[in-house]
């Protein structure tokens, strides 16, 4: 069955209701320059996906791993979110992609207009794929659209298999779902059949993938899963040449 698609700060989980309140209007200029920016990534061919999770789940450590994989394969950088210092950003830069870091000064996730201030320092003309870190967050991220064309978010084997529905705006709003630090399964109280259970029951359409940026597991099927959707994105823009 084909799930009806909403504007993703809009998407809400079946029974809820949205309250007005304060933000509605920082919401709406939002999504006015997240258009602005998915209209600016179309024009130039450039896959954007926005990589979510709480803090600690292997976001920056998957950046590397995919860097390592694809830099020879795919004109690649990455803009990183965080409260405070540059060592995301000079991580990922080591692993051999072009990054910057976007430092909120304790805003809890990411807005269009940071990611549209970051074009002015970071060149990201001819880039075949665009990553946004997002800041370590299950929460505020999920109501903000940066104009991704994907959402993705990790859930690690670390922190416990009951997210999808503690937090179910991020992993409805999501068409990924990574569940990270796959080798550690072993020793952790931790489902994949339930996380995965229970994302679906969330979000009918999410995909999911298991692995390990340390031990490499999962980690082709993640990079087949970005080439994948670059070529569709080049193969639609020529067709509506």
């Amino acid at each position: 069955m084909k799930i009806e698609r909403f504007a993703k700060s809009n998407r809400q989980p079946v029974g809820a209701i949205q309250c007005e309140n304060s933000t509605l209007n920082l919401l709406k200029a939002n999504d006015f320059v997240a258009k602005a920016i998915r209209d600016k990534m179309a024009a130039q061919n450039t896959l954007l996906v926005n990589i979510t999770s709480s803090a600690g789940s292997g976001k920056t450590t998957l950046m590397q791993a995919t860097a390592r994989k694809l830099k020879d394969q795919l004109k690649m950088a990455v803009l990183v979110g965080d409260l405070e210092t540059e060592r995301d950003a000079i991580r990922i830069r080591e692993a051999g992609i072009d990054s910057l870091q976007i430092v909120t000064n304790g805003v809890c996730h990411l807005e269009a207009q940071m990611i549209q201030q970051a074009f002015e320092h970071i060149n990201v003309e001819g880039l075949d794929l665009l990553f946004i870190e997002n800041v370590g967050n299950l929460v505020c991220p999920a109501a903000f659209d940066l104009g991704e064309d994907y959402r993705v978010t990790l859930i690690a084997s670390t922190e416990g298999d009951d997210k999808p529905k503690k937090y179910p705006r991020m992993f409805l709003t999501s068409e990924l779902m990574l569940i990270s630090k796959s080798d550690l399964l072993p020793y952790v109280p931790f489902s994949v059949e339930a996380v995965i259970k229970d994302a679906r029951e969330v979000n009918p359409e999410i995909e999911a993938i298991t692995l390990s940026s340390t031990n490499g597991e999962g980690i082709d099927e993640w990079c087949n899963w970005l080439l994948e959707k670059v070529k569709e994105k080049k193969a639609n823009a020529q067709v509506s040449v």
